[in-house]
């Protein structure tokens, strides 16, 4: 056993100050406020102690990117983003060709039931050539039922969600073939209107892609896919909270609307998360990272980010005004929840000893994943060097 106290923890009701935490192996087995009645192994003298961040939209960081699909570099992303909070995340693939993508959903569904990430999201090529972003147009399409049907059979129960632009030809059938295999559906990078976009909700739909971005902006006679999305109670909205992205006020009112328990953090982050500023490859485009944002080289949209989800997490208390339960329900409990993840999102008893804890500027200074410690965060071009 192993028992943490003196810390500010963190629970899904409220902040207990001073708190413990108790693990047992993997195992959270005890949370409480005051002094334990048994010998403390930890004392962790005033920091906060948050559960780990669930990330269910990240591409790579630390130099590498989920994209190869390679074993050893997915891994190390993964430790990557784990030393910064994350002790659940997700690949996420971009458009690319048919067999592309069926060699990444085949080599990823492996490293999924290993334990090395928690779940798979596809990021098209089922999405809008107006609402693209930085996805090469050469790769997108409209859904076909085959290859939908061929990709979740590769993945082998792994792929967790499907980002779909439901205006598309066969939209809505997709959006029901993919809900009804029992995967969420995300609209994003589209360009429908308010009422299809509802449509796309009663047809299964359950997740706002990149809530703003890849879709047009929030207008009073045109609410378009934002309305639609922050209105509906059964949808989840991603908000990738780097101040870049979306402005700190607009993170603000879009997460007091929905209510933090419908608002996912993402960090969207791809290799150069990490990273020194220059040029970069997503998806066999150029990108130029630039004080930290990231753009096509050949363009001007937004093209992931170099965000980690410690920095997310500050970002909301900081900037946008959260307590630290609303911003611990954005950053891990609410995605965890959306995606039916029951071991994970919160600091309570029974559940995987997942935590962070926090130093007083809101980093992360130590992070635990099922009752270990991570080591430090890992250098980059060490990692990478092979």
């Amino acid at each position: 056993m192993t028992l943490l106290a003196n810390a500010k923890v963190v629970t899904p009701e409220e902040i207990l100050e001073p708190g413990w935490v108790e693990v047992d192996g993997e195992r959270i087995v005890g949370v409480g406020s005051g002094t334990p009645d048994r010998p403390v192994d930890l004392d962790l003298a005033g920091r906060t102690v948050v559960p780990g961040f669930v990330d269910t939209h990240v591409h790579g960081g630390g130099g590498g990117s989920y994209l190869r699909a390679d074993p050893e570099v997915t891994a190390r992303v993964a430790a990557f983003h784990r030393a910064h909070g994350t002790t659940t995340t997700f690949a996420s693939l971009i458009s690319t060709t048919a067999q592309e993508l069926e060699r990444q959903v085949a080599a990823l569904s492996d490293l999924v039931l290993d334990g090395v990430v928690a779940g798979m999201h596809l990021e098209g090529p089922w999405i809008s050539e107006v609402r693209r972003g930085a996805h090469d147009p050469a790769y997108l399409r409209p859904a076909d039922p085959a290859e939908l049907d061929r990709l979740l059979r590769l993945g082998k129960g792994t792929v967790s969600m499907v980002t779909l632009a439901p205006e598309l030809p066969g939209g809505f059938d997709a959006v029901r073939q993919v809900s009804d295999a029992g995967v969420v559906v995300a609209v994003g990078h589209s360009d429908a209107d308010y009422a299809t976009v509802l449509a796309a909700v009663d047809a299964g739909a359950r997740v706002a892609t990149h809530l703003f971005n890849g879709m047009p902006p929030l207008h009073h006679r045109a609410p378009g896919p934002v309305g639609a999305l922050l209105e509906d109670p059964r949808v989840t909205v991603e908000l990738i909270a780097d101040g870049m992205h979306v402005h700190p006020g607009v993170i603000a009112v879009a997460a007091r609307s929905a209510g933090p328990g419908r608002v996912s953090l993402v960090t969207d982050a791809m290799d150069a998360a990490g990273m020194p500023d220059g040029i970069y490859d997503l998806g066999g485009q150029s990108v130029r990272v630039d004080h930290g944002l990231v753009k096509l080289v050949d363009g001007d949209s937004i093209a992931g980010s170099t965000l980690t989800m410690d920095a997310a997490f500050r970002l909301v208390v900081r900037e946008a005004g959260f307590d630290l339960c609303d911003a611990a329900r954005m950053a891990a409990t609410t995605p965890a929840a959306t995606f039916g993840l029951t071991d994970v999102g919160a600091l309570v008893p029974g559940l995987f000893a997942d935590l962070v804890v926090l130093d007083e500027d809101l980093r992360a200074a130590r992070v635990m994943r099922r009752g270990a410690w991570v080591s430090p965060e890992p250098v980059a071009d060490e990692l990478f060097s092979h």
